[in-house]
Protein backbone atom coordinates (compact mmCIF):
# COMPACT_ATOMS: atom_id res chain seq x y z
CA UNK A 1 0.00 0.00 0.00
CA UNK A 2 1.34 3.87 -0.97
CA UNK A 3 -0.58 6.56 1.04
CA UNK A 4 0.60 9.72 -0.84
CA UNK A 5 -0.89 12.69 0.82
CA UNK A 6 -0.49 16.67 0.76
CA UNK A 7 -2.43 18.65 3.61
CA UNK A 8 -2.47 21.71 5.33
CA UNK A 9 -3.76 19.83 8.72
CA UNK A 10 -0.81 18.10 11.24
CA UNK A 11 -0.93 14.52 11.62
CA UNK A 12 -0.27 11.89 14.10
CA UNK A 13 2.32 9.32 13.94
CA UNK A 14 1.12 6.59 16.09
CA UNK A 15 -2.17 6.51 14.02
CA UNK A 16 0.22 6.49 10.84
CA UNK A 17 2.26 3.99 11.96
CA UNK A 18 -0.96 1.74 13.16
CA UNK A 19 -2.02 2.15 9.23
CA UNK A 20 1.24 0.87 7.98
CA UNK A 21 1.10 -2.22 10.45
CA UNK A 22 -2.53 -3.05 10.08
CA UNK A 23 -2.35 -7.47 9.14
CA UNK A 24 0.33 -7.76 7.53
CA UNK A 25 2.64 -10.54 9.32
CA UNK A 26 5.48 -9.74 6.54
CA UNK A 27 6.02 -6.84 8.18
CA UNK A 28 9.58 -6.86 10.50
CA UNK A 29 10.81 -3.20 10.88
CA UNK A 30 8.48 -0.27 10.45
CA UNK A 31 11.28 3.34 9.90
CA UNK A 32 9.68 6.58 10.59
CA UNK A 33 10.83 10.06 10.11
CA UNK A 34 9.14 12.73 11.05
CA UNK A 35 10.54 16.34 9.70
CA UNK A 36 10.11 19.52 12.16
CA UNK A 37 9.82 23.33 11.24
CA UNK A 38 13.24 24.47 12.58
CA UNK A 39 14.12 27.91 13.34
CA UNK A 40 17.84 28.73 12.28
CA UNK A 41 17.86 31.98 10.71
CA UNK A 42 20.03 34.81 12.30
CA UNK A 43 16.56 36.49 12.88
CA UNK A 44 13.43 34.86 14.33
CA UNK A 45 11.11 33.58 12.19
CA UNK A 46 7.66 34.05 13.07
CA UNK A 47 6.35 31.18 10.50
CA UNK A 48 7.32 29.21 7.53
CA UNK A 49 5.06 29.16 4.07
CA UNK A 50 5.34 26.14 2.21
CA UNK A 51 3.53 25.84 -0.93
CA UNK A 52 3.83 23.57 -3.93
CA UNK A 53 2.41 22.82 -7.57
CA UNK A 54 -0.79 20.51 -7.13
CA UNK A 55 -1.00 17.78 -9.27
CA UNK A 56 2.77 18.07 -9.65
CA UNK A 57 3.77 17.47 -6.37
CA UNK A 58 1.59 14.04 -6.10
CA UNK A 59 3.31 12.95 -9.65
CA UNK A 60 6.71 13.99 -7.85
CA UNK A 61 6.35 12.20 -4.98
CA UNK A 62 4.51 9.31 -6.43
CA UNK A 63 7.75 8.74 -8.73
CA UNK A 64 10.24 8.68 -5.73
CA UNK A 65 8.31 5.89 -4.10
CA UNK A 66 8.36 3.99 -7.71
CA UNK A 67 12.38 4.53 -7.23
CA UNK A 68 12.53 3.11 -4.03
CA UNK A 69 10.28 0.06 -4.13
CA UNK A 70 12.62 -0.81 -7.69
CA UNK A 71 15.82 -0.88 -5.33
CA UNK A 72 14.47 -2.15 -1.68
CA UNK A 73 12.34 -5.38 -1.21
CA UNK A 74 9.15 -2.92 0.60
CA UNK A 75 5.51 -3.18 2.34
CA UNK A 76 3.68 -0.14 3.11
CA UNK A 77 5.07 3.28 2.44
CA UNK A 78 3.51 6.18 3.94
CA UNK A 79 4.30 9.84 2.50
CA UNK A 80 2.63 12.84 4.43
CA UNK A 81 3.68 16.44 3.26
CA UNK A 82 2.12 19.79 5.09
CA UNK A 83 1.34 22.79 3.28
CA UNK A 84 0.73 25.97 4.39
CA UNK A 85 1.61 28.03 7.53
CA UNK A 86 3.78 26.53 9.51
CA UNK A 87 5.37 28.02 13.01
CA UNK A 88 8.72 26.89 14.49
CA UNK A 89 8.36 22.94 15.96
CA UNK A 90 5.49 22.07 13.90
CA UNK A 91 5.10 18.97 11.46
CA UNK A 92 5.69 19.47 8.15
CA UNK A 93 6.66 15.57 6.82
CA UNK A 94 6.13 11.71 7.46
CA UNK A 95 7.91 9.10 5.61
CA UNK A 96 6.73 5.84 6.78
CA UNK A 97 8.49 2.67 5.45
CA UNK A 98 8.11 -0.82 6.13
CA UNK A 99 9.80 -4.11 4.81
CA UNK A 100 10.41 -7.51 6.21
CA UNK A 101 13.78 -6.32 7.14
CA UNK A 102 15.27 -3.65 8.52
CA UNK A 103 17.92 -2.36 6.66
CA UNK A 104 15.49 -1.82 3.65
CA UNK A 105 13.26 0.16 5.64
CA UNK A 106 16.01 2.56 6.69
CA UNK A 107 17.85 3.06 3.54
CA UNK A 108 14.17 3.69 1.62
CA UNK A 109 12.91 5.96 4.11
CA UNK A 110 16.38 7.84 4.22
CA UNK A 111 16.35 8.04 0.19
CA UNK A 112 12.98 9.10 -0.14
CA UNK A 113 13.22 11.98 2.32
CA UNK A 114 16.70 13.20 0.88
CA UNK A 115 14.41 13.26 -2.68
CA UNK A 116 12.22 15.04 -0.97
CA UNK A 117 14.28 17.25 0.51
CA UNK A 118 15.88 18.11 -3.44
CA UNK A 119 13.28 16.92 -5.95
CA UNK A 120 10.06 17.70 -5.13
CA UNK A 121 7.93 20.68 -5.94
CA UNK A 122 7.63 22.29 -2.65
CA UNK A 123 8.78 25.65 -2.03
CA UNK A 124 9.47 27.50 1.53
CA UNK A 125 9.12 30.69 2.57
CA UNK A 126 10.66 32.50 6.51
CA UNK A 127 8.47 35.01 7.53
CA UNK A 128 10.26 37.09 10.32
CA UNK A 129 9.93 40.31 11.58
CA UNK A 130 11.60 41.76 8.99
CA UNK A 131 9.78 40.43 5.75
CA UNK A 132 10.20 37.17 3.97
CA UNK A 133 12.66 35.28 2.37
CA UNK A 134 12.19 31.96 0.18
CA UNK A 135 14.07 29.24 1.38
CA UNK A 136 16.68 27.58 -0.67
CA UNK A 137 18.46 24.00 -1.05
CA UNK A 138 21.46 23.64 0.98
CA UNK A 139 24.89 22.48 -0.39
CA UNK A 140 24.50 19.37 1.95
CA UNK A 141 21.29 18.36 0.81
CA UNK A 142 22.77 18.68 -2.78
CA UNK A 143 25.43 16.20 -1.29
CA UNK A 144 23.42 13.70 -0.09
CA UNK A 145 21.06 13.11 -3.23
CA UNK A 146 24.40 12.13 -5.33
CA UNK A 147 25.03 9.05 -3.33
CA UNK A 148 21.39 8.07 -4.86
CA UNK A 149 22.58 8.34 -8.20
CA UNK A 150 23.23 5.06 -9.02
CA UNK A 151 19.36 4.37 -8.38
Amino acid sequence: MNKIVIQEKDFDLSTEVALVQTNDGNIGAVVSFVGLVRDLSDVPIQKMTLEHYPGMSEKALQSIVDKARKHWSLGNITIIHRVGDLAVNEQIVLVITTSKHRKNAFDACEFMMDYLKTQAPFWKKEVSKDGSKWVESKDSDQDRIKQHQDL
